[in-house]
């Protein structure tokens, strides 16, 4: 989910179950190209070739074999082993010992280098290493998750299909269907699922009765979350449906994972930002016969997750990505970080436009702010009891049966209790990618741990 700079007030996992990370316990192996699977990479068009062909000299002599149709590569659902398609069976259940996917392990490098062997940092990370398994599973899930969306996702659906196919198979395979008093509190979905089109950047999901309709010539940003306990592993990615915007996403998933390479123990937040804008920028993309340059979204930032707090609270920290001179701020050991980049064809730059549908309670509100509307506070205790401090949005409230609620939702916000978050978005005509991972700073390796075989 999308931090907004504060200055402007706004692979390896095998998601099949195989070894591609290395293991479920140890160290981790190396990827190929960053895990990532290249466009119309299949071993099945040579295999129909071999099929296809005739001996040499029975061309002339018998009559020609005829050629088999071409088959149709399939394009519908790609779910794990045990797992249903859609998405229904907890991944706890396939999981029973715990023993979830490790992340993809990164060595740390220079004057960190010693972690990796340091017995001290290993002792450390062991003692400590319960949490992971929270991520681990959470991170699981967010695979099995957007691979069925990735490949069921279509032009002609509308987003609010595609929003409830993400969110129920979340739900579902967390197990807690969120409609109990509290039950999203101890998991589920972490944070509204962002489905931002074209210029708009984030922070839009469908409220109730949205009627949009993905088309073939948008560009899709999908952002959602899972947790458990508290703890959120937030992963983004972008679809696009012609093969002209290729490099608009090549260029932000680059500069993404140029950013996790410069993550680290003590690394600089200006130094990241500054790698991540050279990446980004050295890109450009032709459209309609005009080139584009590949901007950094210069206001939007990456950030710190603490438990149950998408942006770290009021403590938290920005990970830019364009240079930051003026920001000091380091990484430091056990800190989470969402590693997330957007480029975009316009300014680079975003603004509040739309219809708000991303909330969250407000952390540092003071308590018993004056309400002076009654059904802000019967609404106040429904926020509370089923989303804390995690960010919601009105299908929610929707979802556990509240209505006429908006004028109560407007006095919150009006009052400070409720944070709104706006769409953000570059000028009309623009396009816009993103791309995003959450990464643990452990003591004795970076653990990019909601990578997979997709990107």
């Amino acid at each position: 989910m999308a931090a907004v700079s504060p200055e402007d007030g706004m692979s390896k996992l095998d998601i099949n179950g195989k070894d591609a990370a290395g293991k479920t316990n140890g160290t981790g192996g190396q990827h190929g190209k960053n895990g990532e699977i290249e466009p119309g990479d299949s071993d099945e068009d040579e295999a129909e070739e071999g099929e296809d062909g005739t001996a040499n000299g029975e061309g002339t002599a018998k009559k020609k074999k005829k050629r088999k149709p071409r088959k149709k590569k399939k394009t519908g659902a790609s779910v794990a082993p045990g797992q249903s398609s859609p998405p229904r069976v907890e991944v706890s259940k396939l999981f029973p010992d715990n023993a979830y996917p490790i992340g993809e392990e990164v060595k740390y490098k220079n004057e960190n280098a010693y972690r990796t062997t340091s017995e001290e940092k290993r002792a450390l990370d062991r003692s400590n290493s319960d949490y992971l398994i929270d991520y681990r599973q959470g991170a699981e899930i967010h695979r099995q998750v957007r691979t069925y969306a990735r490949a069921n996702i279509k032009p002609g659906m509308s987003l609010t299909e595609i929003a409830e196919m993400i969110e129920n198979s979340t739900r579902a395979l967390t197990g807690h269907p969120g409609l109990e008093e509290g039950d999203n509190i101890k998991g589920g979905v972490a944070f509204p699922t962002g489905l931002s089109i074209n210029h708009c950047a984030a922070h839009y999901t469908p409220n109730l009765g949205n009627k949009t309709i993905l088309q073939q010539s948008d560009v899709l940003k999908v952002d959602f979350g899972v947790h458990l306990n508290g703890r959120i592993v937030d992963s983004a990615f972008t679809m696009a449906f012609e093969q002209r915007f290729d490099p608009l996403l090549e260029a932000v998933r680059a500069a993404t994972n140029t950013g996790i390479a410069l993550a680290g123990i003590d690394a600089r937040m200006s130094e990241i930002g500054a790698g991540i804008q050279e990446t980004m920028e050295s890109h450009e993309i032709e459209l309609n016969g005009q080139l584009f340059p590949i901007k950094s979204i210069r206001n939007l930032n990456g950030h710190t997750i603490t438990p149950y707090s998408i942006h770290g609270g009021s403590s938290g920290k920005s990970v830019p990505i364009v240079a930051s001179p003026n920001n000091t701020d380091r990484m430091e050991e056990g800190e989470t970080y969402a590693i997330e980049t957007f480029g975009s064809t316009g300014k680079g730059y975003v603004r509040d436009d739309g219809e708000v549908s991303h909330y969250a309670r407000n952390p540092d509100a003071p308590k018993n702010t004056p309400l002076r509307i009654s059904s802000a506070k019967g609404l106040l205790r429904v926020i509370d009891k089923n989303f804390g401090t995690l960010p919601w949005c009105r299908r929610y409230l929707d979802r556990l049966g509240q209505e006429k609620y908006l004028l109560g939702l407007n006095c919150l916000v009006q009052s400070g209790v409720v944070n709104d978050y706006p769409p953000l978005v570059d000028i009309k005509g623009s396009y816009t990618a993103q791309w995003e991972h959450t990464i643990l700073l452990r003591p004795n390796v970076k653990e990019v741990v909601s990578r997979g075989t997709d990107y």
